[in-house]
């Protein structure tokens, strides 16, 4: 019991700095979106994001947010599965595989935003020299969230792909030996070994990569500005135009998509 004591005073610090810097704030965000500009309760604040186009607003969220995650899973994997064998060069291959995380948000943003330009842009002028047709990457909402997947991938496949390769490194060898032995190859054992060692660690990159996907802030904004919107820019479009009220209450609809979604990768991940 004194021990548990003990380890609990050593917590407090953490405690207090989560309770103040990250619940009240929320809490704060909670109680301003159910009052009007006189004091008063309402749910008037709710309703009006309608008039702003919520639904579309939370698809576009939802779109990034899966998307991204599914891309920075994909070469999450196989830059991990690269990095678990033995080559020449591989010291070099690991250092530039982590380099974007080292790059400041609002840099990647705007490098991608040359990138991405629809005249003279770097990715443009590259299908140009392939005698390709050049792209108007902000055609439409879904090439415009594309064009933000790929950006946000960019910048943060590395945390998911560190995350991965320390699970897989915990595996033991002699798992993909006795496979070998019973005649699997290498995709079955990716699928039968692999993947299922994997389950916990592919949860915890969801849990954090996925919190921070729907709080992608800086990237979009330079990207595509505020439209289309994500949750995230259209709480700030809101503080910047309208009321606190009316942004507290898109930044609890953002709150909430996050809660769910972090209780249901617990949930699909087996644990308590």
């Amino acid at each position: 019991m004194n021990q548990n004591l003990k380890y609990l005073f050593f917590t407090i610090p953490a405690i207090i700095y989560v309770g103040i810097f990250a619940f009240y704030p929320s809490f704060d965000a909670v109680y301003f979106s159910f009052l009007n500009s006189r004091g008063q309760f309402t749910l008037a604040n709710y309703k009006e994001l309608f008039y702003f186009n919520i639904c579309g607003t939370i698809l576009n969220t939802v779109i990034v947010t899966v998307g991204a995650l599914f891309i920075q899973l994909f070469l999450g994997l196989a830059i991990a599965s690269i990095l678990t064998r033995e080559f020449r060069g591989k010291r070099a291959f690991s250092t530039l595989t982590i380099i974007p995380m080292g790059v400041a948000t609002i840099v990647a943003a705007i490098t991608f935003s040359f990138i991405f330009q629809t005249t003279g842009g770097y990715t443009n002028s590259f299908l140009h020299l392939l005698h390709l047709p050049t792209v108007n990457w902000y055609a439409n909402k879904y090439i415009s969230l594309l064009v933000v997947m790929i950006s946000d991938s960019w910048k943060n496949t590395p945390i998911v792909m560190l995350i991965l390769l320390s699970g897989m490194l915990s595996i033991p060898k002699d798992l993909y030996y006795a496979a070998a032995l019973d005649g699997a190859g290498p995709i079955r054992r990716f699928f039968h070994i692999t993947l299922p060692n994997l389950k916990k660690f592919i949860a915890i990159a969801l849990i954090i990569r996925g919190v921070s996907e729907f709080n992608i802030f800086a990237l979009p904004l330079v990207l595509i500005g505020y439209h289309p919107s994500l949750l995230t820019t259209l709480a700030y479009e809101l503080y910047s135009t309208t009321t606190i009220y009316l942004s507290s209450a898109a930044a609890v609809i953002l709150l909430a998509f996050i809660s769910v979604f972090i209780i249901l990768n617990i949930k699909l991940s087996g644990r308590k």
